[in-house]
């Protein structure tokens, strides 16, 4: 059975992108275009992973995993940040948050499907 990876970001494009990248490496692929949509998906589903941005409209990357966090059926589930974001001071809040790993855009797939095979439990 394929792991599922929930990819949350207000970008179609770069959604695309990972969700190929995620596809050629196996995985299922849930998307949502920013942290309420992403909320609303969480309904006990197994999710073996999220990416999210930080920056979105509605809901930003970091409130949406601070309230995945609370959901008893997400509340170990790993998330990488996928941002331009690279100061200390949102990568930190993103660590409080709950996020396990933080790759900063550009990126290349490759290095994201390796912070990705690290986190996804067998």
């Amino acid at each position: 059975m394929s792991k599922t990876i929930m990819i949350v970001d207000d970008s179609a494009t770069l959604r695309q992108v990972v969700s190929i990248a995620l596809k050629g490496a196996g995985y299922d692929v849930l998307e949502a275009g920013d942290g309420r949509q992403a909320l609303a998906l969480l309904d006990g589903r197994k999710i073996s992973l999220i990416i999210s941005d930080v920056n979105m409209p509605n809901m930003d990357g970091l409130t949406f995993v601070s309230e995945a966090k609370k959901l008893a059926a997400y509340r170990f589930t790993p998330i990488i940040m996928l941002t331009t974001e690279a100061g200390a001071d949102k990568k930190a809040q993103g660590q409080a948050a709950g996020a396990k790993a933080w790759v900063v855009k550009p990126f290349q797939p490759q290095q994201m499907l390796a912070a990705v095979a690290k986190l996804v439990m067998p």
